[in-house]
């Protein structure tokens, strides 16, 4: 699985040599400018409603006043780490939900970025179908929308994890890897289903190459610590690298997993 984390690192960088060379900056920035602005309200939203979160969770399971009966100093702190692990589960929480909005929104366009992408490296075009994209689309938010259960499920997991002393500590990296997963999985699904994958075929596939969709997802998420130019550069940039990193090798065995249908 590390060798396949650092093949799809690697991709990314392939991906900005392969924007510049064919001038794809238009597909860039136009869904990374709206991704931006949707980015920028989700932490807008998680700002003004985590910290009632919080403390509603705190006053509900009787920590608050237990806390004030006890007047511990070192389970004070103790309690304080805790809030801040929240906060943390918290956050990949609401990104996993704004991230799955905006892959859902966004789905046509990534799905012909991710054509166009594999039709330049293999030197011939795609004919364009208006029936393909509406299957496309659907694929995308069916997709989607698995995840977003799946993962919601695990969330629940993680969050009740984290009430959890010690144990709870690792949560938000075990909230992030699983993010890292989902996010690479939808990009990933793009090039299985040109390649006429079934969604189920799909999840078998991804699943057999972890390492490919949560080394893009990782360098997805850390491109969120360049503000602006980050967020923009990196919803397009993910969806190329997916692409990128599936070709040559995957490529012959995404073909091979499509004849055994």
């Amino acid at each position: 699985m590390l060798k396949e984390i650092i093949t799809a690192i690697q991709a990314y960088f392939q991906t900005h040599r392969f924007i510049i060379k064919h001038r794809l900056w238009k597909w860039i920035f136009i869904p990374g400018l709206i991704y931006a602005l949707l980015f920028c309200a989700g932490i807008w939203l998680f700002l003004k409603s985590s910290n009632y979160a919080i403390d509603f969770v705190l006053l509900k399971t009787g920590i608050t006043e237990w806390m004030e009966k006890m007047q511990n100093s070192w389970l004070s702190w103790l309690v304080i780490f805790a809030q801040i692990i929240l906060y943390l589960v918290l956050l990949m929480f609401y990104f996993s939900l704004f991230k799955y909005l905006f892959l859902i929104i966004g789905s046509p366009l990534f799905a012909y970025l991710s054509e166009k992408t594999e039709a330049i490296m293999e030197g011939k075009d795609f004919p364009f179908s208006f029936t393909q994209l509406l299957k496309d689309i659907a694929r995308g938010i069916k997709i989607a929308l698995r995840n977003m259960l799946w993962q919601t499920v695990y969330a629940i997991s993680i969050f009740i994890l984290a009430f959890i002393p010690v144990v709870g500590w690792i949560t938000p990296l075990i909230a992030l890897l699983v993010e890292c997963y989902y996010l690479g999985f939808s990009m990933l699904d793009y090039s299985c289903e040109r390649n006429k994958l079934s969604t189920s075929q799909s999840i078998a596939f991804i699943g057999r190459h972890k390492g490919l969709a949560i080394g893009n997802g990782m360098v997805f998420y850390m491109m969120h610590l360049v503000p602006i130019l980050g967020w923009i550069l990196a919803p397009s940039y993910a969806v190329i690298a997916a692409t990128i990193s599936l070709y040559g090798e995957k490529g012959n065995e995404l073909s091979l997993v499509h004849s055994e249908k």
